[in-house]
């Protein structure tokens, strides 16, 4: 792979150059080296020329500072391994959580990262230094190295594991293609019991729903038979697409609309993020809510 750091930095260079560009210019990340005076604290770090160029009084931030905790968590169970041509649901959500930690990073948020799958592997501790953030990227790197094969997920029993350790309000931002709710109605009751865990501690959730829009919303397949493998269980089922098509499209539809409804009754923010689309929308997404939340 790309050194993932020098991917993240163009990612967030070619982001950040967009934005003034375009009417979010008002996401400006300026406030990553600075933050607003606040009356009565030490004049000592005031940016004097920031205030003669804005008319405002900056404080400037140092290294310990932060404004924000992050948790970042990822599915890297076999399902997110589709497609198996060009980028996959893994390595998509791998380069787009590097592109927020670099962003983190610039904004002295502090930032955790939780890999899992049917358990979790790894729950870091939440920092913002340079050695910290070089550290979980090398930690990205040995889950886009070495994909797992034949595993299943478990979101909730993950969440509620984070619940239990985050003592701090956080934001929380979890990568998944949350297929493992999708056709088990008491599972999707035990995921958002899970959530509400999170919600019931006043941490910000965020998910974003990874998925290949072309072959996985679309079912967009060539019109003969084709051998469908199921990655976590090893399954395999023959069929035409053409004759499955439409009821697959609505149940997964109907599943869709399901969770989009179940999130919004729990404010939980949950952000359509196709690999085809690229990383903006996550970085975009990602600016709103934790404008809301300072």
């Amino acid at each position: 792979m790309a050194n993932l750091e020098l991917l993240a930095r163009q990612v967030v260079e070619g982001f950040i150059t967009g934005l003034h560009q375009s009417p979010f210019h008002g996401f400006s990340v300026e406030f990553a080296e600075h933050r607003l005076y606040n009356n009565g604290e030490s004049v000592k770090n005031i940016d004097w020329k920031l205030l003669a160029r804005t008319d405002k009084l900056f404080v400037k931030q140092f290294e310990e500072e932060t404004n924000l905790r992050c948790y970042l968590l990822l599915d890297t169970s076999s399902s997110m391994n589709f497609p198996d041509k060009g980028i996959n649901k893994l390595q998509f959500s791998i380069y787009a959580i590097a592109s927020l930690m670099h962003l983190f990073k610039k904004q002295r948020d502090a930032f955790g990262l939780c890999l899992f799958s049917d358990k979790a592997d790894i729950i870091t501790q939440v920092k913002s230094t340079t050695s910290h953030l070089f550290y979980l990227y090398a930690e990205l790197e040995k889950a886009y190295n070495n994909p797992k094969i034949n595993t299943a997920t478990n979101i909730t029993q993950v969440l509620h594991q984070v619940a239990g350790q985050i003592h701090q309000r956080s934001m929380i931002i979890l990568f998944s293609d949350m297929f493992e709710n999708s056709l088990n109605p008491e599972k999707m009751q035990s995921l958002f019991a899970a959530i509400q865990h999170l919600k019931y501690n006043k941490h910000e959730v965020v998910i974003f729903n990874v998925s290949d829009k072309h072959k996985e919303i679309d079912f967009n397949f060539d019109n003969r038979p084709h051998q469908f493998i199921d990655i976590e269980s090893g399954e395999q089922v023959r069929v035409h697409p053409n004759k499955i098509r439409e009821s697959y499209i609505s149940s997964l539809s109907q599943y869709r609309h399901q969770l989009e409804l179940k999130c919004a009754q729990y404010h939980i923010d949950i952000v359509d993020a196709y690999i085809e689309d690229g990383y903006n929308n996550v970085l975009k997404s990602y600016l709103i809510k934790r404008n809301k939340m300072i």
